[in-house]
């Protein structure tokens, strides 16, 4: 559920998950007015749904109509994924582990012990901390063009951070320290303006995966940046397909294998290209 929709590759995603796992799931895009939010989630309620993805604009919204909320929901401040049942509306998060996981497990990146830098501090950023903060990286640095903003985020989440034995920090791109990080993740929108967010060059190098959240049938500007200074690229079309996979285990209690999927969606990709 969004607006706009029509382009949302999850129908695919799901009908694929659905078949391989044998689940009778029936999955379709809906269309929300942008001032009829929980009234469109009532009547698929109504009309016998039983869970939802949800995008923008409405994961705020769907954050305040969730009667419960998983922790990483909560911290996130944001909900994708809602589930209906008898104990009302169940609200998650799963962007965050979705983007961890697509690292992880498909590009063989660890981020225990690493040193992260994340570039941006709205919705895309604020859910991916946790996730990765549970994962154990040596440092996590939070870069925002509004320092304020990244220090907000790293005092909100020093518990956390702490408890991970992580040095966590936020601040303007000036906090950007100039030597290879393991791990840059670009959770702003620049890409979709074809803007590359400030940050020095000296922060990537040829152990760096230089992580672009969106994801399009050509590398974003911000991976042709990052690969011409040295580095390996990646965009978040593994995240997509993640992130639904960790909503299917939400809904239906089982895990699909997301491998055969995203190896799909790429050759969908480069075939549009």
């Amino acid at each position: 559920m969004g607006n706009p929709i029509a382009h949302s590759k999850s129908p695919v995603i799901h009908s694929r998950f659905a078949l391989q796992t044998g689940e009778r799931v029936e999955y379709r895009r809906v269309l929300a007015p942008i001032d009829g939010f929980e009234a469109a989630v009532r009547a698929f309620i109504a009309a016998g749904g039983r869970g939802l993805n949800v995008t923008v604009p409405f994961k705020l919204e769907a954050y305040a109509l969730a009667d419960r909320l998983s922790p990483r929901a909560a911290a996130a401040g944001a909900v994708n994924t809602l589930r209906f049942d008898a104990d009302g509306i169940y609200g998650d998060n799963t962007d965050g582990v979705g983007l961890v996981r697509d690292i992880e497990t498909n590009l063989k990146v660890e981020l225990s012990g690493a040193s992260v830098l994340l570039l941006g501090a709205g919705g895309a950023a604020r859910g991916a901390i946790l996730p990765m903060l549970e994962r154990g990286p040596r440092s996590l640095t939070i870069v925002n063009r509004t320092a304020e903003k990244a220090q907000a985020l790293a005092q909100q989440f020093a518990q956390a951070a702490r408890e991970a034995g992580c040095v966590l920090s936020g601040g303007g791109p000036d906090a950007v320290t100039p030597a290879p990080y393991d791990v840059i993740v670009n959770a702003t929108a620049g890409s979709l303006a074809a803007a590359v967010p400030e940050c020095d060059d000296g922060a990537f190098g040829t152990g760096t995966l230089a992580y672009d959240m969106m994801y399009g049938a050509q590398p974003t500007v911000f991976m042709r940046h990052a690969q011409a200074l040295g580095a390996r690229i990646s965009d978040g079309l593994g995240m997509l397909v993640e992130q639904a996979a960790e909503s299917f285990w939400v809904w239906r209690g089982v895990r699909p294998a997301s491998g055969p999927v995203l190896a799909e969606l790429r050759a969908l990709l480069a075939a549009s290209a």
